[in-house]
């Protein structure tokens, strides 16, 4: 059995507004509709409407003007910078990124990836393992895991690297289509396969970026482990102080 956890209430209204700014029904330099319209039309509560507001305001979405209201500022540049990696992921096409397939097969599923994709710790999944390298050195490295039921009837589970993107081959032949990307950063060493694979000395940390690519109601069709090897990184991001 999967188990699913939903996001807060404040939280998936500041997802559909977005969602609207992003697709054009709120244009960048307009006024989003009032709280009491917010409160009418999705039925939800007033201090709900105010949080979900106040987080598209923190995040660079929205911004208030003395005497006009609330303003659509339209797509943060940070958020630009933040979706890059998660984009490269799905739109990446194996047969023709420089590197190779090192493995594709079921393996149990990583613990913080069963979250994600709402799945029992004890479930398997499709894992495709793809390193990607640059002039001759290693620079990525990729585990995309995918839940049985979207896994049938693609070739995701084929040994050759895939022609087209991830999100392509999906969406033509399963009818569900990606809609949103979140990603969770974190540093940790890597395992004896990976700093193998990555051609790291011991001790040296990785970056993991967890890509946890989502339909419109917010299942996770597709999660991606992403390595970077931390010694050969340079993060940078920008922010708005409120």
């Amino acid at each position: 059995m999967a188990y699913e956890v939903q996001a807060p209430k404040y939280v998936r209204l500041a997802q559909t507004i977005q969602r609207r700014i992003e697709d054009g029904t709120y244009p960048p330099g307009t006024r989003v509709p009032s709280e009491n319209q917010l409160v009418q039309a999705f039925g939800m509560s007033r201090p709900t409407v105010v949080r979900a507001l106040e987080l598209l305001k923190r995040d660079g979405w929205l911004e208030s003007r003395q005497g006009y209201g609330t303003i659509v500022r339209g797509r943060p540049a940070a958020v630009e910078q933040k979706d890059r990696r998660g984009r490269e992921v799905l739109e990446r096409d194996e047969s023709d990124t420089p590197g190779r397939l090192v493995e594709v097969g079921e393996v149990p599923v990583p613990a913080r990836v069963a979250s994600a994709l709402g799945l029992p710790k004890r479930a398997t999944v499709l894992m495709r393992r793809f390193l990607v390298q640059e002039d001759g050195e290693a620079v990525e490295l990729v585990s995309s895991y995918f839940p049985a039921g979207l896994v049938e009837g693609t070739e995701l589970a084929s040994g050759d690297a895939l022609r087209g993107s991830f999100r392509d081959h999906v969406e033509a032949r399963k009818k569900v289509r990606f809609d949103h990307v979140t990603e969770r950063v974190s540093a940790r060493l890597p395992d004896a396969s990976e700093a193998g694979l990555l051609e790291l000395p011991e001790g040296v940390p990785v970056l993991s970026v967890l890509v946890i690519a989502c339909d419109a109601a917010g299942q996770a069709l597709q999660v991606s482990d992403v390595l970077l090897p931390a010694d050969r990184q340079e993060l940078e991001d920008t922010y708005r102080l409120n």
